[in-house]
């Protein structure tokens, strides 16, 4: 590590709001605006750079390029397109929509209703005081309408689980302090809980939590379940099994690969933790503690992975529920009451052991 400190970013509902304050100045005053400052929800005031600002008629138009910091998100660098309407001697409202790249909602449990722009209620309500703030006095009555798009905000979904979730057509417009922490779990964690929500909503049962895309695709294929049922949590395993005890789930699948549940065995919460020679010496110990396992005792400490334990072994059918039953016994800790069972996924797409 370099030890330079990391930039923080904006997320995509502040730079909506940015453009829609510019947008909304640039038909209030019919001049161009090149830049405006925001006072964000996490009490910060942040100033954005405006491109492309076009005035015609009763509409105008710009853009504010997204700068993640030092987040690696995909939307670093999208471009956050506003076109602000008025339609004078009209009903006095403001209307909010969705455009090119932004996605609608087509699955309960969001904070977003079903049918709707997916733009969630914070980047709403910032929207809502910008648009206040700048028509502070209008006499005459008008609609006020804004339409934000992301031009290519189909293409990055693709990369995001808005699919999933139930978010069609392109992104979603977020954020709740209007600021991107960098390297942020954040992010994975809002959407654990949402993938939850969604799950629940569409009456799951079952939640399976994934450590990664080859362990889901395994369960996916030995389970009968609905494709929100599905829940990738990556390394935040404590994260998700509270998620789910919060939410009374009322069954849970972990399924991962036997690294990640070595990991999860030993206690990790967190299963991005470096923690490997440590980790094999803990269940070098649980080895010598039963004779069907005994003599995989010294492989266990000789082993350079978890992996390569699990291999020479020759997959060894009570090392895999040795380590299934100690995961079941850190779930019952983590998350006491939800009833759980243990996946234990191959690396070539098979399954290996299911606890009953």
């Amino acid at each position: 590590m370099s030890g330079k400190e990391l930039r923080y970013g904006f997320t995509t509902g502040a730079c909506a709001a940015a453009a829609v304050k510019a947008a909304a100045q640039m038909l209030r005053d019919q001049v161009m605006v090149r830049e405006v400052e925001l006072m964000l929800p996490c009490g910060i005031g942040a100033k954005f750079q405006v491109h492309g600002g076009v005035l015609r008629d009763n509409t105008a138009s710009c853009y504010v390029v997204k700068d993640a910091g030092d987040d690696p998100d995909v939307t670093n660098g999208a471009e956050i397109h506003v076109t602000a309407s008025v339609e004078f001697f009209s009903k006095n409202q403001i209307v909010i929509k969705g455009g090119t790249g932004i996605g609608r909602v087509t699955k309960p449990g969001l904070a977003v209703p079903v049918g709707e722009w997916a733009i969630n209620p914070v980047p709403r309500s910032m929207i809502l005081e910008v648009v206040k703030e700048v028509f502070a006095v209008r006499c005459i009555p008008a609609t006020l309408t804004f339409t934000i798009s992301i031009p290519n905000g189909e293409e990055l979904a693709k990369k995001t689980l808005n699919e999933r979730l139930g978010i069609v057509g392109g992104l979603s417009i977020l954020g709740t302090t209007g600021v991107v922490k960098p390297i942020s779990a954040k992010a994975w964690t809002d959407t654990v809980d949402a993938s939850v929500d969604v799950a629940l909503a569409c009456g799951a049962r079952t939640v399976v939590l994934a450590t990664g895309r080859s362990s889901e695709i395994v369960a996916q294929k030995h389970l009968s379940l609905s494709e929100e049922a599905f829940v990738m949590m990556g390394d935040h395993f404590g994260y998700a099994m509270r998620s789910c005890a919060t939410r009374e789930v009322p069954e849970v699948v972990v399924a991962g690969q036997f690294a990640k549940l070595v990991k999860i065995a030993c206690g990790h919460e967190q299963t991005h933790v470096t923690s490997s020679q440590m980790d094999l010496d803990a269940l070098a110990w649980w080895l010598r503690e039963s004779p069907a396992t005994a003599h995989l005792e010294q492989m266990a400490r000789e082993a350079n992975t978890a992996r390569h334990l699990l291999e020479a072994s020759g997959y060894h059918q009570p090392l895999m529920e040795l380590v299934c039953s100690r995961v079941l016994k850190v779930c019952a800790e983590v998350a006491p009451w939800v009833k759980t069972r243990v996946m234990l996924a191959g690396y070539h797409g098979e399954l290996l052991y299911f606890t009953p």
